[in-house]
């Protein structure tokens, strides 16, 4: 393993170590709720693009 690889894995390994302690469950709930709610929509938007375009082909 090259050296810059070692750095950048233990930045990266240092940097999500003091991160962890830091995150509550609270966060992590509203991340996935906010995260669900954002595919819901999307997906929605999706579809509802997808009839207009279809319509609109006519």
């Amino acid at each position: 393993m090259s050296s810059n690889n070692e750095t950048f894995f233990g930045t990266v390994g240092g940097t999500f170590l003091s991160i962890v302690p830091n995150i509550q469950s609270a966060d992590i709930v509203k991340t996935i709720v906010l995260a669900a709610v954002g595919a819901v929509v999307s997906f929605s938007i999706s579809l509802i693009l997808k009839c207009l375009i279809k319509k609109h082909k006519k």
